[in-house]
């Protein structure tokens, strides 16, 4: 087990960020390309306890909800041209996600895809150490704060694929509800079914293991109990630190197991359909997907276990687990979400299927069953509304 990441977790911790070992002497902060940041005075706390710290800093706002490579040559540059020499990731999972790819990128040369062992990338090792990394996580969905790969979209290739490198754990991460209660109620939703999607293939993939399941137990105990309450009243700090100790959790998940295919089906529909938040279309093939596994009875009293996790302490048989997730997505308001409102169509769905085993097929490899090209594209027809 290795996460060396400094974990700061609590309401109120991003108050403490200048008490925490500074990895350089200028930070470039990166945040999105929208506005609340900004409007909600996190970029200028942010700045704040860098000063109080003595770290100069400047601003790379350019990070978009799926980030491309074209924010990565952006953020690159802009660390570069601004003499930075760690970075301050202030937002979501793309921020942080973008973050680690730009720190690479900031360092080395040639072109990010030259550094991808997925999908079309050449898979060369990183010369150049990465810029140093603060991760300061506004939302909980990726666990991108506590762990060490980022996904970037390719978008003349239609590649949603990951750089990952042990140089790209945060050095510190903050982790502070407080800075989550403005999340509006869907993302709340669509980023915890995200995090709980993490514990939920790590526990069941082959790689599962005695650590991996006691974070993803309590990750799905946490989530599955609280996020209702998250999206109803966001401003539920009690209901926010939990689902963020979800989260976070999720993440050490994948630094210790591969999770499965899932998200290599999800990778394909957003890396066509960027409009989609990524947590929305894995709550979309999530009933379809999971029903697979059951009726292969691939892991009977894995299912059974998350049930009780979720809820259900009588919990006896697979099909429970369905039942609590479909109970879970309910209470969040998310049960009918559709593909067709984001312009997808049945005719694409072999185009899916390939394109998730084309560039991020080694989730597949970790599937409690096989799943066939035919197998996935029935998930995806299963799933469509």
């Amino acid at each position: 087990m290795f996460v060396p990441t400094n974990l700061v977790f609590g309401r109120g911790t991003l108050n403490s960020l200048h008490e925490q070992a500074m990895p350089g002497k200028k930070a470039l902060i990166i945040i999105s390309n929208g506005k609340s940041t900004r409007a909600n005075g996190y970029l200028a706390r942010t700045e704040e306890q860098l000063r109080m710290a003595g770290i100069a800093s400047a601003v790379f706002a350019g990070v978009e909800p799926n980030p491309t490579v074209g924010n990565v040559v952006a953020g690159a540059r802009a660390a570069r041209d601004n003499a930075c020499d760690f970075i301050v990731a202030l937002g979501g999972g793309s921020v942080m996600d973008c973050s680690k790819a730009i720190a690479v990128m900031a360092t080395n040369d040639g072109e990010l895809w030259d550094y991808i062992f997925v999908g079309s990338g050449k898979g060369k090792p990183i010369a150049n150490a990465p810029l140093p990394i603060i991760a300061i996580t506004t939302t909980a969905g990726t666990g991108s704060e506590i762990d060490n790969a980022g996904v970037i979209t390719k978008l003349d290739t239609n590649e949603k694929a990951f750089i990952a490198a042990t140089s790209l754990y945060p050095k510190t991460a903050i982790v502070d509800p407080e800075l989550m209660a403005t999340v509006p109620a869907k993302f709340t939703a669509y980023q915890g079914f995200d995090a709980l999607f993490h514990s939920v293939e790590g526990y069941i993939a082959k790689g599962a293991n005695a650590m991996s399941d006691m974070y993803a137990l309590t990750a799905i105990e946490n989530i599955a109990k609280y996020l209702p309450t998250a999206v109803k009243d966001g401003g539920d700090l009690e209901a926010r630190e939990h689902v963020a100790l979800g989260n976070t959790l999720s993440g050490v998940v994948m630094d210790l197991v591969t999770i499965t295919s899932e998200h290599a089906m999800e990778h394909a529909l957003s890396a066509y359909q960027p409009s989609l938040p990524h947590g929305a279309g894995l709550i979309m093939i999530s009933k379809a997907y999971y029903e697979f596994f059951v009726e292969k009875h691939a892991c009977d009293k894995r299912f059974v276990r998350m049930a009780q996790a979720m809820g259900m302490p009588s919990a006896t048989k697979p099909q429970d687990f369905i039942s609590a997730l479909v109970a879970l997505q309910e209470a969040c308001g998310v049960a009918d979400l559709k593909m067709s409102d984001y312009g997808i169509v049945p005719a694409e769905f072999e185009k899916f299927m390939r394109n998730s085993r084309e560039v991020m097929g080694v989730l597949y490899s970790s599937d409690p069953a096989e799943m066939s090209d035919a197998d996935i594209v029935a998930v995806y027809a299963k799933s469509y509304k």
